[in-house]
């Protein structure tokens, strides 16, 4: 490997560092909450509702903090309290595995809304080529919002009137 050749994938690395940085942030914060189990009442809360409107409620809540933190640590916290209720036999199979759906579905639609839901949004927010193109925090959430919109909708009826 020659010195240019090492001098970009050395650049590489050095671009991926404030994306890293913040994926590491995210984790641990998510970490934390799951640790001092902070969403368990949140969780209790909507299995105590019909199980009819808990797929909706899952969706809902978990999409809600998705646009503030990565997606998939939001999903792996969710999915771990849904799954703990079910080997408890809080909920059967059939409701677990719709409001694995719901969680899923919820995680990744609205997410959309923020750079800090969705890790391409946020590497590209932290990447060389932001300034470049004079993109900020802000304009991509104003970019998104029509999307957010529209697939936190279309994902909220998808829930309700599929599940």
């Amino acid at each position: 490997m020659g010195i240019t050749e090492e001098h970009h994938l050395g650049k590489a690395f050095e671009e991926a560092l404030p994306f890293t940085g913040l994926l590491v942030v995210f984790f641990v914060i998510v970490a934390m909450i799951h640790d001092q189990h902070l969403f368990t009442p949140i969780i209790s809360w909507a299995l105590s509702l019909d199980p009819d409107v808990q797929p909706s409620m899952f969706y809902l809540a978990n999409g809600f903090l998705s646009m503030i933190s990565d997606n998939v640590f939001v999903a792996t916290v969710y999915i771990g309290e849904v799954e703990d209720a079910f080997k408890a036999g809080m909920i059967d199979l059939t409701q677990f595995e719709k409001l694995a759906v719901a969680i899923n579905t919820g995680t990744n639609l609205p997410s959309v809304a923020t750079p800090n839901g969705q890790a391409a949004f946020l590497f590209l927010l932290t990447s060389a080529l932001a300034p470049l193109i004079k993109l900020d925090y802000f304009k991509m959430v104003k970019m998104a919002f029509p999307y957010t919109i529209v697939l936190g909708t279309v994902g909220l009826l998808g829930v309700i009137y599929f599940l």
